[in-house]
């Protein structure tokens, strides 16, 4: 998008120093000649160019002198992408239409979008045109069940197609596993690829951080390593250890799928269309081409029922085998929190515990992680899910995982050690009982409050979970922070609305 640049709409660039995150943002006076003539009110969409790059940008209008006369204010990404500094010249007028936003008001109107539909909306978002509005509309109208199969596979397609792709020399097969999410501190995936590339697999994988639960596995990891790989770090990675604990955004695997997850993480917003489609986009790119996926049931789950479960297996499955990629879903018990630890460090701490074979490591977190490799075996081999599970106890009880963790986490820069919250609270049982349910989404949602991913020490610790008899004054539950604030309003959470433990009295 190149623009020859008019003098009558010249201006000079000032850095305003405001973190706008992905949006770019432009500021111009309300007395701002080139702002009256072109007739900008705020919220405008307006196009930048400098010497011969162009960005489409979000106008806001400034009252008063904070910008120098002659002069448009751009937010920090805004300058990064023109590639400008202080002082130099841009031209400042209004943006082209982004004919793709046209399809995207057709679904809103109950229409399909084709193949080449999605290719043009999903390029336009890859490139900057939409807005944060526009994109969360888009994000909006694919959620509920609004896209069907064809659009889903097309919508994956698209997004494979915009970004790079890994390719490894020599491997016919490549494994991954993935969680849906939902289930506070259920971080399988360390412990699946140590154990199965201990094995002699290949599984290069590349995760995402949190988008709407208190960390990710990127983010967990980056508080024991080095995350951010480029191409050339992960395939040496890979080559040296046959795996590799990476961030996917730093590779350019599916760009216009960090843009949507960072509208869906505002949103709070996950629809199951726009779900398969970032899971599998993610794996074809990084060229996998066996996938297990965790799928946790429960009241308090993202996946509430049987039949929810099915359905976004069916998807995951048909999807999949379109793009050329063997998937397995497994459904698993998702009634309760998994672990100990909730937020990035609390959860590398049980993974750590569990690879070093530590007699208080949770249980249930190794359980599902050998359940999980053991349908990687499964699907490698044809062992079935018994000697899967035994082979997956064998590697991770010789201490075999935990030598092959430390491999890959050298690789990839060394081990770091684990620091610790600055304030913290035991939150104690006001009466005794049995535990009878814990409410994951609101367990979540408190960890988040307290700082969590943002803050990699925050979070929070369990201390008891389902089924656990307390008396009066036991603790439940450590929350853990790094700022008076968020540990308040965490709490002032807590102790807000229904209990988030639900614990049954004895008569």
């Amino acid at each position: 998008m190149k623009r020859t640049m008019d003098a009558s709409s010249r201006l000079k660039a000032y850095l305003m120093g405001i973190d706008t995150h992905q949006e770019p943002v432009v500021y111009m006076r309300e007395d701002c000649q080139v702002c009256r003539s072109e007739g900008f009110a705020a919220h405008s969409r307006v196009g930048v160019s400098s010497d011969g790059q162009a960005i489409i940008a979000t106008l806001n209008i400034v009252y008063g002198e904070t910008i120098p006369n002659g002069h448009v204010g751009l937010s920090n990404v805004a300058m990064e992408r023109l590639g400008v500094s202080q002082e130099d010249p841009l031209s400042v007028h209004h943006a082209p239409y982004v004919e793709s936003l046209s399809l995207v008001r057709q679904k809103v109107f109950g229409h399909a979008l084709g193949g080449d539909d999605m290719d043009r909306i999903v390029v336009d978002i890859s490139d900057h045109k939409y807005s944060d509005v526009e994109i969360a509309c888009f994000l909006s109208v694919c959620a509920g069940g609004r896209l069907n199969i064809d659009e889903i596979t097309s919508l994956t397609r698209a997004m494979v197609n915009c970004g790079e792709r890994l390719s490894w020399d020599n491997v016919d097969r490549v494994f991954d596993k993935h969680c849906v999410g939902g289930l506070p501190g259920n971080r399988t995936t360390p412990l699946v690829v140590s154990i199965v590339s201990a094995a002699g697999l290949v599984m290069p994988k590349t995760s995402s951080r949190a988008i709407t639960s208190p960390a990710g596995t990127a983010d967990t990891m980056e508080a024991l390593t080095t995350v951010d790989l480029d191409l050339a770090a992960i395939q040496r990675v890979v080559r040296e250890t046959g795996a590799c604990l990476a961030w996917g955004g730093a590779i350019n695997l599916s760009p216009a799928d960090d843009l949507l997850i960072r509208i869906e993480r505002s949103l709070d917003l996950d629809g199951e269309g726009q779900l398969v489609a970032s899971v599998l986009s993610k794996k074809i790119a990084a060229g996998s081409t066996h996938v297990v996926i965790d799928i946790p049931i429960g009241d308090t789950a993202k996946v509430r029922s049987r039949a929810e479960a099915d359905q976004l297996s069916s998807l995951f499955s048909d999807v999949g085998a379109a793009c050329g990629l063997h998937v397995r879903c497994v459904v698993t018990e998702g009634s309760k929190p998994v672990g100990k630890g909730i937020g990035p460090v609390e959860e590398a701490r049980d993974v750590m515990a569990i690879l070093q074979g530590e007699p208080h490591a949770p249980g249930d977190l190794k359980a599902r992680a050998i359940l999980l490799a053991a349908h990687v075996f499964d699907m490698a081999d044809g062992c079935g899910l018994a000697a899967g599970k035994l082979k997956a106890e064998i590697i991770l009880n010789s201490g075999e995982a935990w030598a092959q963790f430390r491999r890959i986490v050298q690789a990839q820069g060394g081990l770091k050690n684990l620091g610790g919250a600055r304030f913290t609270h035991r939150e104690l049982a006001s009466e005794a009982g049995r535990i009878l349910s814990v409410d994951n989404r609101r367990l979540a949602r408190l960890a988040k409050l307290a700082g969590a991913p943002a803050s990699p020490a925050a979070g929070l610790r369990l201390l008891v979970n389902v089924g656990d008899i307390v008396t009066v004054g036991q603790p439940l539950y450590e929350l853990l922070s790094d700022t008076v604030g968020e540990r308040d309003y965490a709490l002032a959470y807590g102790a807000s609305e229904l209990p988030i433990f639900v614990i049954q009295t004895e008569s």
